[in-house]
């Protein structure tokens, strides 16, 4: 059977809001966050729109020390520890402490080091200058930098692992700080991700002509899941955490409880059978919704809503048919389903734990988040699953099950079931 899993935490640094009140906000009233970027336009990129936190540095002041804050350049692992000490904070625990929390640990995912900090380590190194370069370069280089961070600054001692799994990182993070705890090897987990997309790894997106370049001028409308008129995702940027908690732990420090991990799975199609570098095989996603709703030990009828990946290219009419494969649902039976890419974009490594911020807001507080540009679904998609299960504007209604999925480069696929706690 194994320990039950409370999430019991939320922090999130997000194109459309920073902290859970102002993102709650935001996703409710379908706010985006997408603006036009000046520095992309005169980088002549194709996509010179994005989604990208309002966030310097300077609002750190407080979460770490001045001698930190001021060597700190790399601006991912800024968005991941604020998500993380706000989870922390707000999960009812204190950022003090001279003691070890051996029972605590932190999975926390990115893609790759900020290159603008590689790139200032190369730049002084080639020009003979590297007595330049300070002490502070090597620990935000290092893709693990982040769970160093972290856990340096919460004390945490159980299991500090640096997961990497292109777009299914974040859900894949979360995913294994719920095993973690439902297998007895902890009590309490930090889990998330975070990415900042700068110009270097932009630029190399904008070059595989996956990007939206037909809505510069109009940057609200250029994110466009499951819409026929979609020319490609929107790059985004953020963090997001949870604080993952044994059930029992969390009841017997009177913690507040948002929801309940009840399962998931993650795999690979092995980049066989129609999955690819850069594409999901078929098969791969539907056994992997289809294992974690088993592990989950659900039927699918109890599942309200699908936060899908959908990133707003040609995979979204695959997406949905896989759903409606695994889940064994269609038309009006279908859960309602939507994409939070509609407001941020695809923040790559963060998206999953943005996602899952704003999956569990969902669950609380009963609602289902508009999926903005959606004027003009897909046709293969209304075929499918119709259009009133694609919200257009905030649904309120009971929602006791979410299904929260993300695939990713190297046809890696993750997904995970929460539920409303029940005592």
């Amino acid at each position: 059977m194994g320990n039950r899993v409370v999430i019991t935490g939320l922090g999130v640094v997000a194109p459309n809001g920073i902290g859970v009140t102002d993102f709650l906000h935001a996703i409710q009233n379908g706010i985006s966050g997408i603006r036009f970027i000046p520095e992309f336009e005169e980088l002549k990129f194709n996509c010179q729109v994005g989604g990208f936190p309002e966030f310097e540095n300077e609002q750190l002041q407080g979460y770490i020390t001045e001698t930190s804050l001021y060597g700190l350049k790399g601006k991912g692992i800024a968005f991941g520890i604020r998500a993380a000490l706000d989870a922390w904070v707000d999960a009812g625990n204190e950022i003090a402490g001279e003691d070890t929390l051996w029972d605590t640990g932190c999975v926390f995912g990115s893609s790759v080091a900020d290159t603008d900090v590689i790139k200032m380590a190369i730049t002084r190194v080639d020009a003979k200058e590297s007595k330049k370069l300070g002490s502070r370069v090597v620990e935000q280089i290092m893709n693990s930098g982040i769970t160093a961070y972290i856990s340096g600054r919460l004390g945490l001692g159980n299991k500090i692992i640096n997961n990497s799994a292109a777009c299914a990182t974040g859900t894949q993070s979360i995913l294994m700080g719920y095993e973690y705890i439902k297998y007895g090897m902890a009590k309490r987990m930090v889990v998330g991700s975070c990415e900042y997309v700068d110009r270097y790894v932009f630029g190399g997106f904008d070059s595989m002509r996956v990007l939206s370049r037909k809505y510069n001028d109009e940057p609200e409308r250029a994110s466009r899941p499951m819409s026929a008129s979609a020319g490609g995702f929107v790059p985004g940027s953020g963090a997001g955490a949870l604080i993952l908690e044994d059930l029992e732990f969390a009841l017997a420090r009177g913690a507040k409880i948002y929801g309940e991990v009840l399962g998931g799975a993650t795999n690979s199609g092995g980049q066989r059978n129609g999955g690819s570098m850069t594409a999901p095989g078929a098969v791969g996603v539907v056994k992997c919704i289809e294992d974690a709703i088993a592990d989950a030990k659900i039927s699918t009828e109890a599942i309200d809503l699908v936060s899908g990946h959908l990133t707003a290219t040609i995979a979204d009419r695959l997406e949905i048919k896989n759903w409606v494969q695994a889940l064994k649902r269609k038309e009006d039976d279908f859960p309602l389903v939507n994409s939070l890419k509609s407001m941020v974009g695809h923040s790559l490594s963060a998206a999953g734990s943005i996602e899952m911020v704003a999956a569990v807001l969902q669950l609380k507080y009963n609602f289902a988040h508009p999926n903005l540009n959606l004027e003009d679904p897909i046709p293969e998609i209304v075929d499918m699953i119709g259009t009133n299960n694609l919200p257009t504007k905030k649904i309120d209604r009971e929602i006791n099950t979410i299904a929260k999925a993300n695939f990713g480069f190297g046809d890696v696929n993750s997904c995970l079931i929460i539920s409303k706690y029940k005592a």
